[in-house]
């Protein structure tokens, strides 16, 4: 069994207070239930315009996992162009 968990960090330059923050969240966390991974804020929760997400994957391969973790930060920067900072991707196995 594989773990891979991949960090993101978002800035959200227009959020104004935090239902403006929570609104992006939002949308990032809906588009990413078509993939095989949990979703979760893990940093910055009382920060405006700044995020940290994490997103699991579980596998049998490594290769499948990263595939997965990739697709979805494709995906975050497909629907909030320009907002992800800086992503890293670890694996437990």
């Amino acid at each position: 069994m594989v773990i891979g968990l991949l960090s993101v960090e978002l800035h959200i330059p227009y959020a104004q207070s935090l239902k403006d923050k929570r609104m992006v969240l939002r949308r990032v966390k809906d588009r990413l239930q078509k993939f095989n991974v949990a979703v979760s804020e893990v940093e910055y929760q009382d920060v405006w315009q700044r995020a940290g997400l994490g997103v699991v994957a579980i596998s049998t391969t490594t290769e499948h996992v990263e595939r997965e973790l990739a697709a979805a930060a494709d995906e975050i920067e497909r629907v909030e162009p320009g907002l992800i900072t800086r992503t890293e991707i670890d694996f437990l196995t």
